[in-house]
């Protein structure tokens, strides 16, 4: 049925109630309410913003960011290892959640991420089973004659979904630019992937993206998969409605809790409806754990020190927290040969353009992200590799040595340092973007940039995201430990270095006149280190918070997704990733929404 009215929800009750109508949550209540026996809630704590130009035109990339509108606006604590800086964590808000304020890419992990997830306790969880339900849920479409025209793109058919709800395809975007990238890290020795979407990626590749090339508009989890389907009687949306907590039913101290409805704020007052089957969190990375601990679940010191009862101790709940980040270096390209970058943008007269032509399906405004690369940090530096990796795994041999590392840790860290070790599978990723994206300095009017972006995908650090009050409305306490292991810094200052060689090879060589951020000033490694510190910044794909690990090893969820210690409580979002992928993360909470609505489907 339509979004609908508080009275329509108070006091109410749904088979499924699905906290949160963001990437995942909007797949899980889209395909429950397939079975027409079923009835499903969402409550998301944004408004609609369907059909909202911010969000369906591309080429607005972090336009929608710090807007409350579309934005939670989060941020951490002062980072120690990062001169004490402060980090944003922008997250969607708003029907399809960050599906609708993220850069769009279409990234899928190598098998062995996934496969990692099998290995630390969870059947079923494996490369196979993402494949299958990744391709679910996406149909590919194959890039215009346009696109090709301009850049020699290759694909394999039967790596893409063709019947799922997620348009994809190729997008248009700045060949020029992303030819003399592309050829210049071949000529570094990197492999060309002819498809990145069967598990291996270690190499560059041209990547897709989640736009309909119909109309060249977002295909997110609002427009995809509920959007269609707001007619079916059993499915039920409301819009800004906050929740604050599970409710439970009475048990004995030996049972199971079993979920009863959730509370929540509507016009800042509070309303309950009730749950006849289950109630899923899909709040996202950053909300189910504080959710979790107003609800009486989670670490014992924790809730005492919020004032919170404790219904259920459950340690892992906000713990083995573990974000990508990334920094940028921005260069200027020669003038001799034009480029048509998203500099252009920042001249008025050339935006109001490009929205002209957007609606004929024309223009700079269809523009996505494209090159990518993914490789070992051998690849950087081949020669103090093998030395960073054993002072990494000395390091861990010590910790563990001294009972410091959490329960569990030690072998998530294992295959960490096993992946380190292998050279077909990656630890570091760049993304080209054609333009400048760097905040150092500032773009000159009239001139071309392209920048670097290197990135973190396996950090070893590890983090927390607690509650701080009672309050629902008080953002949770989020602390990622950026660099608190040194490791992690290391490889982004041999991607520095990396990236900074392109000077020395052709195309790059005579396609690039200087280096803009952080230029000649930076040149030792503490210099290094130090700009990457106060420039590095959140890639927005926290995950790990409700880990999907055994309970003795600070699991939240078991592999079916239901809290430990619960009969009907779920989680359903990146959250549960127990251990992080190389890959930018919407492909995969689709994938954890397909397979979870599987899940309980199984079981009715």
């Amino acid at each position: 049925m339509p979004i609908v009215g508080i009275t329509d929800v108070s006091q109410k009750s749904f088979d499924y109630v699905v906290v949160g109508g963001g990437t995942a949550g909007l797949t899980l209540a889209t395909r429950l309410s397939e079975d027409p026996s079923l009835s499903i809630l969402v409550l998301e704590a944004g408004e609609a913003n369907l059909d909202d130009p911010k969000i369906v035109m591309p080429g607005q990339f972090a336009q929608t960011f710090m807007n409350p509108k579309y934005d939670w606006g989060f941020m951490t604590t002062k980072q120690k290892h990062s001169n004490d800086q402060q980090k944003l964590w922008a997250r969607g808000k708003g029907l399809g959640g960050s599906s609708g304020m993220n850069f769009y890419c279409w990234v899928k992990p190598p098998a062995a991420d996934i496969d990692a997830f099998e290995k630390l306790g969870n059947p079923g969880w494996n490369w196979a089973d993402y494949q299958k339900y990744s391709m679910k849920s996406e149909t590919f479409h194959a890039p215009s004659k346009e696109i090709t025209d301009l850049y020699p793109h290759t694909f394999d058919l039967s790596l893409r979904g063709t019947s799922g709800p997620i348009q994809t395809t190729i997008p248009s975007h700045i060949s020029t630019v992303d030819a003399i990238y592309q050829q210049t890290v071949v000529n570094k020795g990197l492999k060309t992937i002819k498809d990145p979407y069967g598990g291996d990626i270690t190499g560059t590749w041209m990547a897709s993206v989640n736009l309909d090339p119909k109309d060249w508009s977002r295909s997110y989890s609002a427009s995809a998969y509920l959007r269609p389907n707001l007619t079916r009687k059993n499915l039920t949306v409301l819009t800004e409605a906050f929740v604050t907590r599970v409710l439970f039913g009475d048990t004995t101290d030996s049972q199971d809790l079993t979920a009863t409805g959730v509370e929540f704020l509507y016009n800042d007052k509070v309303y309950a409806v009730k749950a006849n089957k289950e109630v899923v969190l899909s709040a996202g990375a950053i909300k189910d754990p504080q959710i979790l601990e107003l609800s009486g679940i989670g670490r014992a010191d924790i809730l005492s020190k919020i004032g919170v009862d404790l219904k259920l101790e459950l340690p892992g709940v906000g713990e083995n927290v573990q974000e990508h980040h990334f920094f940028g270096i921005s260069f200027e390209l020669n003038p001799n040969t034009p480029h048509e970058t998203f500099d252009l943008m920042a001249d008025p007269t050339y935006a109001e353009e490009a929205k002209r032509l957007y609606a004929l399906g024309k223009g700079l405004q269809r523009t996505a992200i494209a090159s990518f690369s993914y490789f070992p940090v051998s690849a950087a530096n081949p020669k103090d590799t093998p030395a960073i990796i054993d002072k990494l795994e000395e390091e861990v041999k010590a910790r563990d040595a001294k009972g410091e590392l959490p329960a569990g840790l030690k072998e998530q860290l294992d295959i960490q340092i096993a992946v380190l070790r292998d050279d077909t599978l990656p630890d570091c990723e760049i993304a080209a973007f054609p333009g400048f994206f760097t905040s150092s300095s500032k773009p000159e009017p009239g001139k071309s940039y392209i920048t670097i972006l290197p990135m973190v995908n396996h950090p070893i650090s590890r983090g927390t995201i607690h509650a701080v009050s009672k309050d629902a409305k008080d953002h949770p306490e989020m602390d990622p430990h950026y660099f608190e292991c040194d490791t992690d810094l290391e490889i982004m200052v041999q991607q520095f270095k990396f990236a900074r060689s392109f000077a020395d090879v052709e195309p790059w060589k005579s396609a690039v006149v200087r280096e803009v951020d952080p230029g000649p000033l930076v040149q030792s490694d503490e210099e290094i280190r130090d700009y990457i510190k106060n420039t590095h910044s959140s890639t927005w794909h926290t995950a790990g918070s409700c880990s999907m690990l055994p309970r003795n090893k600070l699991g939240v969820v078991d592999p079916q997704l239901k809290v430990y210690g619960t009969t009907n409580l779920r989680i359903v979002d990146i959250s549960i990733i127990p251990l992080h992928i190389a890959a930018h993360t919407q492909a995969t909470a689709y994938v954890i929404g397909e397979k979870a609505a599987d899940i309980i489907k199984s079981g009715l």
